[in-house]
């Protein structure tokens, strides 16, 4: 059995005082700190922290954390959590037809490099079967067209609440989720797409890049807003374009950066890293 350990993730304004306040009742709770993470934003006065820590005494639980540190809260307005570092959420990944982001993904939570459990996999299309069932995951076909997509979006909804889903993600999900839907999933949704340069939308992108001899292309990860591809930030990835470079040697590159770019923004959130300020966030890498 692993030692018990914890982490603390607060957000209150900024003001003197609140490393101090919160490192002394770790203390004196019996709990020594072995990961610490701050940021004050100037421009928005707020503050963020994150702190790995583990009971030194035998009698010291997370009731009793959260029992001493309510009064600390209390006094510097914080809003604040406390997981279980050991935790292994439950997550839903949504995918279409391309699995590149999706085997990824399982790939990683099978060998232990993202600290998950799948709880189901969701598709508008029986492509991807297959692999669910290579790794014992239920599998769930919901397709969706302009008319049935309140009634396939409730399904969602209700699968996700039932089955416990702490975090869902698009893995090249390639349906717009309605707005009553992002708000549900507010916070607990992240969603990958290409970042060429310069923009190519609409059908063929890597082809259009290639077509106009970009040099650079990327891939955004991001939390799920309703509007479109504008969520906070979590991660990006970047990869160069050699001259020499055919359109499937692009192809290729986009995906080796999507699955890069998502596996690290899902980590950071499963390792409560991820802090929303505004329209973006602050991440503790």
């Amino acid at each position: 059995m692993s030692s018990p350990r914890y982490i603390l993730t607060l957000a209150c304004t900024d003001r003197p005082g609140i490393v101090g306040a919160v490192g002394t009742l770790l203390a004196e709770a019996g709990c020594n700190i072995v990961e610490s993470a701050q940021f004050g934003d100037v421009d928005t006065g707020r503050f963020f922290m994150r702190v790995v820590f583990e009971p030194v005494r035998p009698d010291v639980d997370a009731r009793a954390v959260e029992g001493a540190f309510a009064a600390v809260a209390s006094r510097f307005g914080m809003e604040w959590k406390l997981h279980d570092a050991h935790a292994r959420p439950r997550v839903l990944i949504l995918v279409s037809k391309q699995d590149h982001c999706l085997n990824d993904l399982l790939y990683r939570a099978k060998v232990g490099a993202l600290p998950m459990t799948v709880a189901a996999i969701v598709s508008n299309h029986p492509d991807t079967q297959p692999l669910a069932d290579a790794y014992g995951i239920a599998f769930h076909h919901l397709p969706v067209t302009h008319t049935t997509k309140p009634a396939q979006e409730a399904a969602l909804a209700a699968l996700i609440d039932e089955a416990h889903v702490e975090l869902v993600v698009l893995a090249r999900y390639m349906q717009v989720l309605s707005d009553d839907l992002a708000r549900h999933l507010a916070g607990r949704a992240i969603n990958i797409h290409h970042g060429l340069l310069p923009s190519f939308k609409g059908a063929r992108p890597y082809h259009q890049a290639y077509d106009r001899g970009v040099k650079l292309i990327g891939a955004t990860a991001h939390y799920v807003t309703s509007d479109l591809d504008e969520g906070p930030i979590i991660e990006q990835e970047v990869a160069r374009v050699d001259y020499n470079m055919r359109v499937d040697d692009l192809v290729a590159l986009g995906r080796d950066v999507e699955c890069v770019a998502l596996a690290r923004a899902v980590r950071f959130h499963l390792e409560q890293r991820v802090f929303l300020n505004g329209g973006k966030t602050v991440v503790f890498r």
